[in-house]
């Protein structure tokens, strides 16, 4: 991957400065220069720099990572895992929502059903998913599909990345706050296992309608919180520039939440965020999922049921 083609954030610009030497340094090899040890030097320290910028990320950096432009979504966990993928649409109600997709499929062999939030890769398919956003009718259409799941007895697996439902007038007025509670209750009612991953944000309710699951796995760059640190600034110092200050006294990352016990599992990520190697990030989360869906696999419905309530019974009991 090129310079021109990497997205960097702000905190990476050693890295950036790096890695555009580099690329000069390739250049000039490819014109016939013998410059293979010193391309090799300059890549061993982007390496370090890289290794020990990740080894120490803030609150806020890693909200930054969780939003990168080019780490994977939805979509693509989906094409590479899920195969035979047949996306159903609409919530016989209102209508379609593909900030929220969904449909059922089989993974490494087993049907599944799917659901997850899709923010879209160019300004095309972020405006056609409403930037991952959903309106009432997404959350309603989750619904139908995990009914649909547990009447025939299929797990059901959810990827979580979205900054919040969507907030606009028309979704208040189509009942927004009622299709989350509705959802979650969905999820919570689930006789099959339900296995959720936070892959990028997880925003507010507009995530747990779809995260209340037996198991909760995190990227480890990933973010998870009830409000963005922008919107939790404005609310208590009301000045957004306090965004850093409020992602570190919310306790948005994997790592805490995984103390918390609001998260069951923090899957590592590739040396520079999922966005560096994609495919190797995938590959790994499919393991995870794998072995989530195998320890729920011996346990009956009313179990899974009982132990999933349980679960987010005890997170309350904690944190109240």
């Amino acid at each position: 991957m090129t310079q021109l083609m990497r997205s960097y954030l702000d905190f990476e610009k050693p890295v950036a400065e790096l890695d555009a030497k580099i690329d000069e340094l390739r250049a000039l090899a490819a014109s016939g220069s013998d410059i293979a040890d010193e391309i090799a030097r300059v890549e061993g320290k982007a390496g370090q720099a890289l290794d020990e910028l990740y080894s120490a990320l803030t609150p806020w950096q890693k909200a930054q990572v969780a939003r990168h432009p080019q780490r994977p979504h939805c979509v693509d966990y989906i094409n590479a895992l899920i195969t035979e993928f047949t996306p159903l649409a609409g919530d016989r109600k209102f209508g379609e929502d593909e900030a929220l997709m969904g449909g059922f499929g089989r993974f490494r062999g087993e049907s599944v059903c799917v659901i997850g939030q899709e923010k879209g890769a160019t300004t095309e398919t972020r405006l056609k998913h409403n930037f991952g956003m959903a309106r009432p009718e997404g959350y309603r259409k989750a619904v139908r599909l995990m009914e649909m799941a547990d009447r025939f007895g299929l797990p059901v697996l959810s990827l979580v990345d979205t900054a919040g439902a969507y907030p606009g007038i028309g979704a208040e007025e189509r009942g927004q706050a009622e299709a989350i509670a509705r959802s979650t209750d969905a999820c919570l009612s689930l006789t099959v296992p339900n296995v959720a991953v936070i892959i990028g944000e997880g925003g507010s309710g507009g995530a747990i309608a779809i995260a209340t699951a037996n198991r909760v796995l995190m990227l480890e760059h990933a973010i998870y919180s009830v409000i963005s640190p922008e919107a939790a600034s404005s609310i208590l110092w009301r000045d957004s520039s306090k965004a850093q200050e409020a992602a570190t006294n919310m306790k948005i990352t994997a790592q805490d939440l995984a103390r918390f016990g609001v998260i069951d599992t923090v899957l590592k990520e590739p040396v520079g965020g999922a966005h560096r190697d994609p495919q190797a990030m995938i590959a790994l989360t499919g393991d995870a999922i794998a072995q989530a869906f195998n320890d729920l696999r011996h346990l009956d419905g009313e179990t899974i049921r009982r132990q999933r309530r349980q679960k987010f019974l005890d997170i309350g009991r904690k944190l109240g």
